[in-house]
């Protein structure tokens, strides 16, 4: 089962599930909510906060999305849960329309591997 948080100032989607050995007990004594408490405090001190969280269906067994400083902050945040070895998390950044459009502008030179 995986968690999805969309966090970061352009956006970042972490994807975290569960390490093999990560299991903390039976599904009903886990407190959902207090996991969703400890996400909002946890980005609150980093100077976050979260604006949404869901649990779902899916690859992702839950959703958030949040906003957090910048990039450093973001990425602080998945190597700090992934050295807890309880979680493990995966981090996309996300741009939003203006950004791609800042990138769609810029001058790349460019060959494709073997042309």
């Amino acid at each position: 089962m995986w968690r999805e948080w969309d966090v970061g100032k352009g956006g970042a989607t972490l994807r975290s599930g569960p390490r093999p050995v990560g299991q903390i007990g039976p599904v009903e004594e886990i407190l959902w909510h207090a996991r969703h408490a400890n996400l909002e405090k946890t980005l609150g001190a980093l100077g976050g906060r979260l604006e949404a969280f869901y649990y779902a269906f899916g690859d992702a067994d839950g959703v958030g999305i949040a906003e957090l400083p910048d990039n450093v902050t973001t990425a602080a945040l998945a190597l700090t849960i992934n050295a807890s070895g309880v979680v493990q998390v995966k981090t996309t950044v996300l741009m939003t329309p203006e950004e791609v459009d800042q990138a769609a502008k810029k001058s790349v030179s460019y060959r494709p591997p073997g042309h």
